[in-house]
């Protein structure tokens, strides 16, 4: 049975991922600072699989203890999660999110490459793209410069990623997600932001529940056929099983280079208000929305090519956006 450490296995997406994880029989070891968590999550993922992850709080950006984790514990590959995540946030406190998602990769490489641990899958983003000159986007789109600290620290840690790989041996994975939604089907797991939400998704079901008065629709001068951004909305269920054929994928050796990147998504566009007219068809609950200045950091219009994830991970989406849509609302109806 292998071990895998997943950081920030307590959030959105590493939760889902550790039930896909333990469903298929795999060891476990979660780290999380729950500054974007709740302890609480633990428990459900043990409701869900039947069997506890074990749990270490550690915030990454401390080197000694970081140290002190690996020489205690025997990993045999890592799926690193943990950051900050939110491109608004980002560009109001740039410095935080350097020294955070920048130092933790640094300092889990660092251990990675001192016991010669292989095996890395790392959170990237389709960010690192910024606003591509043809969609959907593939692989081969140009890496642009980012256009908010939150995108660039994902273009500073593929790199440092790929030198790694290049020095060391490492075998790694960049899956470059679009944006993830949706809850598991046991509406025990979920999006639980902390604070105000900075994602669209947890904005409109907390509009819907009565708990934010109005949901902001930045922008309506886009150029897209209403106005509005484009995103490729994936069911993070989809997502977090596209973790498992990547981890697979180096376990088996069957990665053709030493660092590889996929396009992790739907292949379809939707813009703001096509999600606001899904959600209310879906759920049947109305939204109030009004429509406000564009957000800075923010591009027109993101989908995927997935042709070459499909291929290579032999994955692929099976989740609908209506879905996806309905089981966010169980979800934030759970929270009562």
């Amino acid at each position: 049975m292998k071990t895998i450490l997943v950081t920030g296995g307590l959030g959105f997406i590493g939760s889902h991922t550790v039930v896909e994880l333990q469903n298929i029989g795999f060891n476990v070891i979660i780290i999380d600072d729950l500054s974007n968590s709740k302890i609480r999550v633990l428990d459900s993922i043990t409701e869900i699989t039947g069997k506890k992850p074990t749990f270490h709080k550690i915030d990454l950006r401390n080197k000694e203890t970081v140290k002190s984790f690996f020489d205690t514990n025997s990993i045999d590959g890592i799926i690193h999660f943990a950051a900050f995540k939110a491109v608004g946030e980002s560009v109001q406190n740039p410095l935080d999110y350097y020294e955070n998602n920048i130092g933790s990769l640094v300092y889990l490489l660092q251990e990675m490459r001192d016991r010669k641990i292989d095996n890395f899958i790392f959170s990237s983003s389709c960010t690192v793209y910024g606003q591509a000159d043809e969609l959907p986007i593939t692989e081969k789109a140009p890496i642009k410069p980012a256009e908010s600290p939150y995108g660039n620290t994902k273009q500073i840690g593929e790199e440092i990623i790929k030198d790694t790989c290049k020095a060391n041996g490492l075998n790694a994975i960049a899956l470059r997600y679009f944006n993830p939604i949706g809850a598991h089907d046991s509406v025990k797991i979920g999006e639980l932001p902390l604070g105000v939400p900075q994602n669209l998704i947890p904005y409109v079901t907390q509009t819907a529940a009565g708990i934010r008065e109005q949901l902001s629709v930045f922008g309506d001068d886009y150029d897209t056929p209403d106005g509005t951004a484009i995103r490729d909305y994936i069911h993070v269920v989809d997502l977090a099983k596209a973790h498992i054929s990547a981890l697979q994928r180096l376990l088996n050796k069957e990665n053709k280079n030493n660092f590889e990147c996929f396009n992790v998504g739907t292949g379809t566009g939707t813009s703001v208000l096509e999600i606001i007219q899904a959600f209310e068809n879906a759920t049947t609950q109305k939204l109030n929305y009004k429509i406000v200045e564009r957000r800075e950091g923010d591009i027109t219009s993101a989908y995927a090519d997935t042709t070459i994830a499909n291929k290579e991970l032999n994955w692929k989406t099976e989740k609908t956006l209506e879905e996806a849509l309905k089981s966010a609302w169980e979800w934030q109806e759970n929270q009562k």
